[in-house]
Order: structure tokens, then sequence, then C-alpha cells
């Protein structure tokens, strides 16, 4: 007759394909137990995003019924995020993932707000933190414009209280300024807005919180590195050489401001017609993958143009929530489970 020795051995054996540790030493495995036979294994994912959980049900399920006695194999399978210390600013935000480009014009914003929605999608807890100052869009996108945040005294302070709408608590310089309104800030302005972003906004618990950045490497991003406990960023761009030579200095602002570099983001990779299903290279074929892995970072992938995705966030419905088959979604839904994972990753390597 098996015993939960036998089956704690075998889950020795499952490895965790990204952290290359078994599940066991993991603490991933909660529970396990033998009732007639049949083995039920409780499993906990260090992120419910996961983009290999079905892989490793399949590696439990394979090494658990290779012990003897064992008929059948029942695995129950949760998660939860791992993060941050709780030292230190947003001690209640378990991640802050960075999305930045060098340069303006690559979708960098409309990713962040995808890839955030995507996150949301697997139960986790997301926040979305717009601090592009000078060209907020993100309100517009989640359908929330015109709304202001509420204000609640919390612990004696006034604390700003997010706007929750499609699964995320959101936060952006937009909500607070009309169509008309400009920006004309220098840096201890701006330093001093961020301030209150990050001091005076009660987020609650969060497993991420998506940051979107402003294009460039300016003051924003600078002050952003030294306010926020920033665990990671992604890197956008498009295939052409004029974006990824903004590439480079983006990645050097993050390697001085010490802050992991996840991969980059290849957006508008091309356009496949609807009537002849020919792919075209719109913006050209600048072989990204092989000139990220030349700068020895990694290639997270690609996401291919939709003339649906414009108008759709014009109306405040992202693609991931209005057309969540189709090949953007599609793509940047499995870019929020590598991302989810490989800061996953990152917190084991530190």
């Amino acid at each position: 007759m098996a015993t939960k020795d036998d089956l704690m051995l075998a889950l020795y054996q499952v490895i965790d394909p990204e952290l290359h540790r078994d599940i066991v030493t993991l603490k991933m495995v909660k529970d396990v137990e033998v009732v007639d036979g049949v083995a039920k294994i409780k499993v906990e994912l260090t992120t419910p995003a996961c983009p290999l959980k079905d892989h490793i049900r399949r590696d439990i399920e394979a090494k658990t019924m290779a012990v003897e006695g064992i008929t059948g194999v029942e695995v129950e399978m949760g998660a939860k995020v791992r993060g941050k210390s709780k030292e230190g600013r947003l001690p209640n935000v378990k991640n802050v993932i960075a999305v930045a480009s060098g340069k303006g014009g690559v979708g960098k914003s409309t990713l962040a707000v995808n890839l955030a929605l995507a996150l949301a999608k697997t139960g986790a807890k997301v926040g979305l933190l717009d601090t592009d100052l000078y060209g907020p869009s993100i309100p517009i996108m989640l359908g929330i414009k015109g709304q202001m945040p509420d204000v609640d005294m919390i612990d004696g302070k006034e604390m700003m209280i997010p706007i929750e709408a499609q699964g995320l608590k959101i936060m952006s310089i937009g909500l607070m300024l009309k169509d008309t309104d400009a920006i004309i800030w220098r840096g201890p302005l701006l330093h001093k807005a961020l301030t209150q972003f990050v001091e005076e906004v009660n987020w609650g618990d969060l497993d991420y919180l998506v940051l979107d950045l402003p294009p460039g490497t300016g003051d924003i991003q600078i002050s952003l590195a030294d306010l926020l406990p920033v665990t990671s960023a992604v890197v956008v761009t498009t295939p052409q050489d004029v974006a990824f030579a903004d590439v480079l200095r983006a990645v050097k602002m993050f390697e001085v401001t010490k802050v992991p570099i996840l991969g980059v983001i290849e957006n508008m990779s091309g356009f496949v017609c609807p009537t002849c299903k020919a792919h075209h290279a719109i913006f050209g074929a600048g072989n990204i993958e092989a000139k990220t892995n030349e700068l020895g970072l990694a290639f997270l992938g690609s996401v291919p143009l939709d003339a649906a995705v414009a108008p759709e966030a014009d109306a405040g419905r992202p693609i991931v929530v209005s057309n969540p088959d189709s090949a953007p979604a599609q793509a940047i839904t499995k870019l929020a489970g590598t991302i989810a994972g490989l800061q996953t990753v990152v917190h084991f390597q530190q």
C-alpha cells in the first residue's frame, strides 16, 4: 500500500521548468494523502499566471502513477504570488513591473493595459499606474475618463483610492485633468507628483502593480527608480531599426538603476490580411529576436497588428477583453504568463 512518504519521494522528481528545482523543495506541495489507492495532491504554484501549469500537472500525474499501489491521481492546483520584501514603500504590493520603451509610438501603453488585464484574468490582484504624466492615455483605454478618485482618511492621513474598472485598480494623472489641460512641469514638480502617486494612494494588497512608463529615459523614469521598489522591467519596441536603437538606451537606464530586465517585446510585428491570409511586415522585418539575444536579453515574444486594437482601446475596450480569441490578445495573454514566470525566477535568484 502506497504511503504519503512514497508520494513525497515521487514528487521530489517533479522539477519546475523555470526555477529548475523540485516542487517539494520549493514548498509548492501543500498536502498529500492516499485514499483507496487514489493520490490526492494539493499544489500551490508561484503565480496564477504560470505558463507551465499544465506541464507541471502532467509531470505530477506521471511521477505519482509510477508509485506502486497508486491507481489514480487527483491534483488540486492553487497559486500564491511570490513577492518582494514588505519593507520600504508599497509594502502590500508584491511585484512592481515597469513597461518601458526608448521612444514613443511603439504601442507601449496599449501593451501595458492589456498585460495588466491578462494578469488579472488569471485571478491575480493587479493595479495599473499611469506614470506618463505628459501623455496619460490609460483613462481612455479603460473607459474611466472623467472619473475622479475618492479620498479617504487612513491612519490619520488623506489617501487617494484608485478607480476600479475591468478587474484592475487604476491611478492616472489623466483622471484629474480636463481634455484641454497641459502639464508644463519641470523636474521638481514631476518628482512631487510621482511621490504622491506612491505615498498617497491606497493600493491595498496587490500581486502585481504594472507601471506604464513614459517613453524615453528622462526625469520621470529616474525618479520612479528612486521612489518605487521596481522589481523588474520589460522593454517594448517595433521591428524598425530606429525603434530598436532606442531600446539600448532604455536597457542602459535600467542597468544603471539596478532594475532587472525580463526581456524585450516586439509590438506590431506584422499584419495578416483577413482576406488573403498573407503576412505583411508593414514596419519591416527587423529580426528583433536576434538583436535582443545579441544584447544578452530574453526575447519575450511578438504581438501582431490588428485593425481592431486601436478603435477598441479608444472605446475603452482593450483587445484582451473585447476579443480574447484574436491573435494580439492570445499573444499578450501568453506574454503575461511568461512575464509572471520570469518575475518569480528573479525573486528566487535574489
